[in-house]
């Protein structure tokens, strides 16, 4: 059943069977996989999450050559198809795409092929889009859905005419969204640039000509041991949002029923985390922007930067898991159950090269921040346009808001 309550009259209630063909895709050996070149593109469930265009898939990763094709018996898909996971985890993520040309996909993929006399292939996108087909799969160990599945969903349908105008209005929030994209990647691009150039001194800002010294981390963080007194709200540390208050973002403490021995952390402190988290194997390091004092886990090493601009570096420094990586990796010493064990002593006598002329690191912080503040700036308004088409699309898909449709 579908999840939206279809309420235009006039549009034709119908279910996704009587408007698509579904198809699985084939299994190809490892032997036919990661070709750069061939006939026809090949696209496996991770291509679903390359960067570019959200809608189309444009720039597949592998290739098979009409000769495989044959050999295997393998089926393409056509243009305007539909493709999204059939099975795994993948299905949950709602990841839909539409094939730009002839495509073969794996076995663990499905086409959606549109009676293109019926239903406009962007129009079944974005109904595709609204569809939790993990739904299907509640009481599986593995979550999987099959043609039966994808042919009882109902769906209202309007003339093409009004289909391809839904399309088009939703495809402006689209591309409005992609363009922000490339500005967040533009960003990144410029603090990847920083990390190697502007913090490093080999580019240095106009009018600084300051000393830049390898110094270990002790000679500009002090650890100063202070303990919660009781007042002071628990924080954890997140890799995306730095320090977050845990009942906030987590939904409820973690933390102990007594306090008062938690290490205590001053606004622009620099914290520590010492277990493994994602792409962190070997801990987290962040500043706390909190312009409160609060209180974390006693397992955090917590220290304040000799100025808060030089915090303000470290932070951005080690924004990079590599950065992480390089500068503990000679420090850290992993335990028999991939527990990390440094000492916070330990973790200062690890080596940076930074400027010594507050000046300067005041400068450089200046441009970390505006980068910083532009970056959020362009990720709110990506949240804030991807919400609003989440709201135009149940309105435009159901009926509720109708469009209007030019006359031939």
């Amino acid at each position: 059943m579908s999840e939206l309550e279809f309420q235009a009259a006039d549009w034709e209630e119908t279910s996704l069977g009587d408007l698509c063909a579904f198809r699985g895709g084939n299994g190809f050996k490892e032997e036919h996989q990661g070709q750069s070149v061939g006939d026809f593109p090949f696209i496996k469930v991770s291509d679903l999450t390359l960067p570019g265009n959200e809608k189309h898939i444009t720039n597949a990763q592998n290739w098979v050559s009409e000769a495989v094709l044959k050999k295997l018996r393998a089926t393409l898909q056509p243009e305007g198809a539909v493709v999204f996971a059939k099975v795994g985890a993948a299905l949950k993520l709602n990841r839909r795409r539409i094939l730009s040309r002839p495509t073969a996909i794996d076995n663990n993929m499905m086409a959606a092929i549109p009676d293109r006399e019926r239903i406009d292939a962007d129009f079944l996108y974005y109904f595709l889009l609204t569809q939790d087909l993990g739904r299907f799969s509640q009481e599986s160990a593995v979550p999987s859905v099959n043609q039966g599945h994808l042919a009882s969903i109902d769906i209202g349908l309007p003339p093409l005419s009004e289909q391809r105008k839904i399309a088009e209005i939703l495809r402006t929030w689209d591309e409005a969204i992609e363009k922000l994209a490339a500005l967040r990647k533009a960003n990144l691009q410029r603090r990847i640039w920083m990390r190697t150039h502007l913090f490093t001194g080999r580019t240095r800002l106009p009018g600084y000509t300051g000393e830049w010294r390898e110094v270990a981390l002790g000679e500009v963080l002090t650890e100063h041991g202070l303990q919660g007194t009781g007042a002071e709200e628990v924080f954890s540390v997140s890799v995306h949002k730095g320090l977050i208050n845990q009942i906030e973002h987590l939904g409820r403490s973690f933390a102990a029923a007594e306090t008062g021995h938690y290490n205590r952390v001053l606004p622009g402190d620099i914290v520590y985390t010492k277990s493994p988290t994602g792409d962190f194997p070997l801990g987290i390091i962040k500043q706390s922007k909190i312009s409160a004092e609060v209180i974390v886990s006693p397992l955090y090493g917590v220290f304040t930067p000799a100025t808060r601009a030089l915090g303000v570096i470290l932070d951005a420094l080690f924004e990079s898991p590599v950065a992480v990586r390089n500068y503990l990796h000679p420090l850290v010493q992993k335990g028999a159950k991939n527990t990390i064990a440094i000492t916070n002593r330990r973790f200062l006598e690890g080596k940076l090269t930074l400027p010594m002329d507050p000046a300067e690191q005041s400068a450089i912080a200046a441009v970390v921040e505006v980068s910083q503040a532009e970056l959020t700036a362009i990720e709110a308004e990506i949240e804030a346009l991807s919400r609003q088409k989440r709201g135009l699309m149940q309105k435009l898909l159901t009926g509720e808001w109708r469009v209007k449709v030019e006359s031939d």
